[in-house]
């Protein structure tokens, strides 16, 4: 177990969800948590829930110039968390490049905005935290999720990366990889979600990995080797059993 008593941690896409319940979390075990989202009114309400000390920071992650400004706002960080996500179902047949673009700006971009954000202060005092939230979605293209797919396969590159470049470094890399959540996103599909948790279920498997040093975690487990053996599926045997039929 880490000592997070007096840490700061900058929760981005916290009014909601898993950011929420993450926050909560961190609160709970005496960090100081910055929590950042486009809705202040969600953000005072949390911060107004959270028992440690807190404060939010409104921000649009589309902004390059708003994250600058709200990075330099929250100031000296021991970590940053990346949570925030937009989504919807999506086939390529019904291709929509407004939304298309929005997964790929708030999804992938938003979470490099923030990390360039903070990184070089994190390399000059040779020390950090870097969680990303990526999806068992990321692994492989999957039917119905043009835009999503993509967007969560860039931003798990992006830890990749980074886990490549500063593994030999005190600065700590995090992806953790999630199945189906019940949230407001995954009330848009339309379909079955095995191994569906709640909100508070994810954030503990979210907060455990961050308690260790490993770098990657997808879960629930026995629902995320699907997605991880199916990387080494041939074409034809992937897209024959999950492909649109």
């Amino acid at each position: 177990m880490k000592n997070w008593q007096g840490k700061r941690y900058w929760i981005v896409g916290a009014s909601e969800g898993l950011g929420r319940e993450v926050a909560l979390m961190l609160s709970r075990v005496g960090a100081e948590v910055i929590v950042s989202a486009r809705s202040e009114d969600r953000l005072k309400e949390l911060t107004a829930a959270l028992p440690g000390k807190s404060s939010y920071i409104t921000v649009d992650v589309t902004d390059r110039a708003a994250v600058e400004k709200a990075a330099a706002k929250a100031g000296d960080l021991d970590g940053v968390v990346y949570l925030a996500g937009v989504y919807w179902p999506m086939k390529a047949q019904d291709w929509d490049n407004e939304k298309a673009d929005m997964m790929g700006e708030v999804n992938f971009l938003g979470a490099s905005r923030v990390v360039g954000s903070v990184i070089k202060d994190m390399v000059a005092k040779n020390a950090g935290h870097i969680v990303l939230i990526g999806s068992l979605s990321g692994f492989r293209g999957l039917p119905g999720a043009i835009g999503y797919c993509s967007s969560k396969a860039g931003m798990m590159a992006l830890a990749e990366s980074m886990q490549a470049d500063l593994r030999k470094t005190p600065i700590d890399v995090q992806l953790i990889n999630p199945g189906f959540i019940k949230t407001r996103l995954t009330e848009k599909n339309d379909f079955n979600m095995p191994f569906i948790m709640s909100a508070e279920d994810a954030a503990k498997e979210v907060f455990e990995h961050m308690n260790t040093d490993g770098f990657k975690k997808s879960f629930p487990m026995m629902f995320s080797w699907v997605f991880r053996l199916s990387q080494f599926m041939p074409d034809w045997m992937y897209y024959r059993l999950f492909g649109a039929k």
